[in-house]
């Protein structure tokens, strides 16, 4: 649609139809449209390894899920999450139940881009933890997170998808422990 405008706009405007006064501009056109980076940038000001731990985990986007992988040969959820923070000096453990004791829990709204966000496994009605990915974006209450998944690999989901909504166990913030140090 919008390419159609445009074109539209393009061949009017070259036969002199349209005059440069009533072509709308974009940003006249995408006032309404919330912009997120003042948030982003200000947890980034705070913690600014956060974009790089973020950024490196985007590097590994379609590597294959294998069991135990903690390699770009393969990862598995908590061998993924364990790879990216151990490149900026964090140890996680290997396993996503024990990631899920470490750093400081954080209620959902509170999350920020950084945290670990942890599901429980296969079964929604289990109570264990038994998944575990790293928060990339948070808009208003969407948390966006990136996981090695073992039906793609790695890549990105949205806590409000279903599947992840129902198995949804908590956030704990890591992040901290890379300020310490």
């Amino acid at each position: 649609m919008t390419k159609k405008v445009l074109l539209a706009v393009v061949y009017f405007a070259s036969f002199g139809i349209l005059k440069a006064q009533t072509v709308p501009t974009v940003t006249q056109d995408l006032t309404d449209v919330p912009t997120v980076t003042s948030a982003e940038e200000s947890f980034y000001d705070q913690i600014p390894l956060v974009k790089n731990v973020i950024g490196f985990a985007k590097d590994h986007l379609s590597i294959r899920y294998r069991s135990g992988g903690t390699t770009t040969r393969g990862f598995d959820c908590s061998g993924f999450t364990r790879f990216c923070y151990n490149k900026f000096g964090i140890s996680l453990p290997h396993s996503s139940a024990a990631q899920g004791n470490v750093g400081k829990p954080v209620d959902k709204e509170s999350a920020q881009p950084g945290d670990l966000i942890l599901f429980k496994g296969h079964s929604a009605s289990g109570k264990r933890i038994g998944h575990v990915g790293l928060i990339t974006e948070v808009v208003g209450d969407r948390i966006k997170f990136i996981h090695s998944a073992w039906n793609g690999g790695v890549r990105y989901d949205y806590l409000h998808a279903g599947y992840y909504h129902r198995r949804f166990m908590g956030i704990r913030r890591v992040v901290h422990l890379l300020a310490e140090k």
